[in-house]
């Protein structure tokens, strides 16, 4: 599985993400318009920055780029995503897309799911939490943490199927609707904890895991 960071312009991880990048998780590192800043402050530099750059407030001139008019139908980040998909990389880590404006984050938070809904895996880092996008029918196995909390969200009318195990609420065979908050606030127990879905995409909200 190729594997890319893609890094917008919002609030940043830095320290999940350089420990993620030095433990050679990705194979590749792309830039959203403002996320270039993100980079640059950690001395990084992407294999490619692509957007207007009306964030950033100047075009980089020490990496390949894409520069698109400020007028335009898509975001940066879907020009960034459909650029991963076009290069090849079939998972997707992205940094840099939660925070800030509440309408940016939920274009993100949609966008994210449409492309996992192609078949790309994908999932967000935030600043206290990782979000996993979950397309049925599939199971995700969380991160063997001892404690944190857990919330599942359906991103669809119905997603079926839903399954919880190794949670202190487990959950079987269950429909989440995108108009309930039943998944909201499961913990873990210090056993090992998965996600299931049959149909339906499901979002994913699990403490961060730091890789070593």
């Amino acid at each position: 599985m190729a594997t890319c960071a893609l890094v917008a312009a919002s609030d940043f991880n830095a320290g999940h993400f350089q420990a993620a990048y030095r433990a050679g998780c990705f194979d590749a590192v792309i830039a959203a318009d403002g996320g270039f800043a993100h980079l640059q402050r950690l001395g990084i530099v992407p294999a490619i920055a692509l957007g207007d750059f009306d964030s950033l407030g100047s075009v980089p001139t020490d990496c390949p780029v894409r520069v698109f008019p400020t007028h335009k139908d898509k975001s940066d980040m879907q020009i960034a995503f459909e650029y991963a998909a076009e290069q090849g990389f079939d998972e997707v880590v992205a940094y840099g897309v939660l925070g800030g404006r509440l309408d940016h984050t939920l274009a993100n938070i949609q966008l994210m799911a449409a492309f996992a809904e192609r078949g790309m895996a994908v999932s967000a880092v935030h600043l206290d939490c990782q979000l996993r996008y979950v397309v049925g029918p599939a199971r995700y196995e969380l991160p063997p943490l001892p404690k944190g909390t857990v919330s599942v969200f359906s991103l669809v009318p119905a997603a079926t199927g839903v399954t919880e195990r190794g949670l202190e609420y487990p959950l079987d065979d269950a429909t989440l609707t995108d108009r309930t908050t039943w998944g909201l606030s499961n913990e873990l127990i210090g056993a090992p904890a998965s996600v299931a879905v049959e149909t339906g995409t499901l979002l994913v909200f699990h403490p961060l895991a730091f890789p070593s």
